[in-house]
């Protein structure tokens, strides 16, 4: 069978969520929309141009027919406003889903665990798929899906420090004890080695942008990223082979024909 990843009763063949932002021109966004395979990419609908359908959109270089928008709150840092952005967001017919970002502090942008709790809450009761970016705290991810969050998205490192899994032991924790709702590790990432990590772990998918975005090739960085997330995924599934402080012979002697 496919190993499909579920969200709000939705499959998705690919494993990586992308971004828009960063990206030198719009063409070269969408050559790395294809490139990843990704068929989920975020758009911050503070940066949409949603009153003048004149004028390009970053929406005119998206594909569609093959790609899911899942709008995103960046840029908000109060509850009421990330609630705010959401509605905009659906009225104007971009999604009913939302990646939910409730920023507390400007230099690290971490979230507000308050804040992102309190618009969770409000935006399922209003019928809203949501996925919140939060820190790697377990007992706040557990109120987050008590509270309806379709998914739980904790960061990896800083948003586009580039750092790669920082927290593995949280992380690790996180996905022993969330097993009712995918989980996603957003932020962090800089190479695909990083992104492999997530998925070993156990992770349901990873979603990144400027680790893509600012690379030197960015398209080929699409590439390594998909292969990776798929390389994690297959790692992870198979299950690997036991530590051991001492070698072991790949060839045992045992049987051996003197």
């Amino acid at each position: 069978m496919a190993d499909l990843l579920r969200i709000a009763g939705r499959d998705f063949s690919s494993r990586l969520l992308v971004g828009t932002g960063k990206y030198r021109s719009f063409q070269e966004m969408a050559r790395c929309h294809a490139a990843s395979g990704a068929e989920v990419v975020t758009v911050a609908v503070r940066r949409v141009n949603l009153s003048d359908q004149g004028q390009e959109s970053l929406l005119d270089h998206i594909d569609r027919e093959r790609i899911w928008i899942l709008p995103n709150t960046a840029g908000c840092y109060t509850a009421d406003d990330a609630i705010r952005t959401a509605f905009l967001a659906r009225e104007v017919g971009l999604s009913h889903w939302v990646k939910l970002e409730v920023i507390g502090d400007p230099e690290t942008l971490f979230p507000d665990n308050e804040g992102l709790l309190e618009a969770t809450k409000v935006l399922v009761k209003e019928g809203f798929v949501v996925m919140p970016y939060t820190n790697d705290d377990l007992v706040n991810a557990r109120k987050l899906v008590d509270a309806g969050a379709a998914v739980v998205m904790p960061l990896g490192a800083p948003i586009g420090s580039g750092l790669g899994i920082q927290n593995l032991a949280n992380l690790q924790i996180m996905r022993e004890k969330i097993t009712s709702v995918p989980l996603i590790v957003d932020a962090g990432v800089g190479t695909a080695s990083d992104a492999a990590i997530a998925m070993e772990l156990g992770f349901d998918g990873v979603l990144m942008n400027t680790a893509i975005a600012e690379a030197e090739d960015s398209v080929q960085m699409a590439v390594a990223m998909r292969l990776a997330v798929e390389a994690g995924r297959h790692a992870h599934l198979a299950g690997r082979m036991p530590k051991r402080l001492y070698a072991s012979a790949s060839s045992p002697l045992a049987g051996v024909i003197g």
